[in-house]
C-alpha cells in the first residue's frame, strides 16, 4: 500500500473524493507512476500532480484508469463531472473579482416581481454555461500543461516511450499500408505490436497499423494518418461488437488479436 500525502486543505470534497477514489485504484493495481504511465499515456510527473491535488485530471486518464482498475466507469466518471465542476468554480472564485461588495438591497413586502419566475430559470441558466466555459478553459489548459510536461520529462529522458498525444500543432502524416501476413497473422509493415494501449487522441505509426487493419477487415477508419479519432474509434467499436468483445473503443490485446487474425468481411 502506498504511503500517501496529505491533500491540500483547500481542495473541495467532491475533489477530494475523486482523487481518493483514484489512489485506492493505483493502490490496487500495484503500479508505480512510469507504469501508469505507460499504459494510461500520461506522463508520471502528470499523475503524480493528479494523485496529490495539485491539477484536475482530464476525462480520457480517469477513463483509461478506470478500466486498467476494474473499477465501475460510470459512477467513476460522475465524481469527475462533479469534481471539474467545483474544480471550474474555485478557479472563477480566484481569478474573479473580489466577493465582498455592496449585498444587494432586499425588496420590501410591497414591491411587486411579476417577473420573478421567469428571472430565476434566467439565472441558472447563464450560472450553468459559464461553469461549462470556465470548464472547458480548464481541461484545455491541463491538456497543455500535460504536453509541456510530457516534453519536458522526454528531454531528461525519464519516461518511457508512449503513444503521443495529439495537439493543435500536430502535423498530418499520411501512412501507406503495406500488408503481408505470416505466422497466422496480418500485419500493415507499420507495427508488430500485439498488446499497445491505444485510445481517443493517440497518435503514431501504431495507430496507422491499426487503422490499415480495420480497413482489411472490411471497417473503414478514415485517412490511415496514424490518429485515433472520432471515426477510427467508431471503426475500433464496430470490429469489437462484431467479435463480441467488449466495446470500449480502446485498442489493447484482444482487440489486436481480432484485428490480426480477422478475415476480410
Amino acid at each position: 500500500m502506498s504511503r500517501w500525502k496529505e491533500l491540500p486543505a483547500e481542495l473541495h470534497p467532491d475533489i477530494h473524493q475523486l482523487i481518493v477514489r483514484l489512489r485506492k485504484l493505483k493502490d490496487r493495481c500495484g503500479l508505480s507512476t512510469r507504469q501508469l504511465a505507460t499504459k494510461t499515456g500520461y506522463s508520471a510527473r502528470s499523475w503524480q500532480r493528479y494523485l496529490n491535488g495539485r491539477a484536475l485530471p482530464p476525462r480520457e486518464a480517469v477513463e483509461t484508469m478506470a478500466r486498467i482498475g476494474g473499477d465501475d466507469l460510470p459512477r467513476l466518471l460522475v465524481l469527475h463531472e462533479i469534481a471539474a465542476e467545483r474544480w471550474a468554480e474555485g478557479r472563477a472564485v480566484s481569478n474573479g473579482a473580489p466577493q465582498s461588495g455592496p449585498a444587494t438591497p432586499a425588496h420590501t413586502p410591497t414591491e411587486q416581481q411579476p417577473d420573478g419566475r421567469y428571472l430565476r430559470p434566467l439565472v441558472t441558466a447563464g450560472a450553468v454555461a459559464l461553469v461549462l466555459s470556465v470548464s472547458v478553459a480548464l481541461v484545455l489548459a491541463v491538456r497543455l500543461a500535460d504536453a509541456r510536461a510530457e516534453l519536458a520529462d522526454v528531454r531528461a529522458g525519464t519516461v518511457a516511450a508512449t503513444p503521443a498525444i495529439v495537439t493543435e500543432s500536430s502535423v498530418p502524416v499520411i501512412y501507406t499500408c503495406r500488408l503481408e501476413q505470416g505466422d497466422g497473422r496480418w500485419y500493415a509493415g507499420l507495427s508488430r505490436t500485439t498488446d499497445a494501449i491505444l485510445a481517443y487522441t493517440y497518435m503514431g505509426p501504431e495507430v496507422a497499423e491499426a487503422q490499415c487493419l480495420l480497413r482489411r477487415a472490411g471497417i473503414s477508419p478514415g485517412e490511415i494518418d496514424g490518429v485515433f479519432g472520432p471515426k477510427t474509434q467508431r471503426a475500433v467499436e464496430r470490429i469489437q461488437t462484431r467479435d463480441g468483445l467488449v466495446v470500449d473503443g480502446v485498442i489493447g490485446p484482444h482487440t489486436w488479436k481480432a484485428l490480426r487474425e480477422a478475415a476480410p468481411k
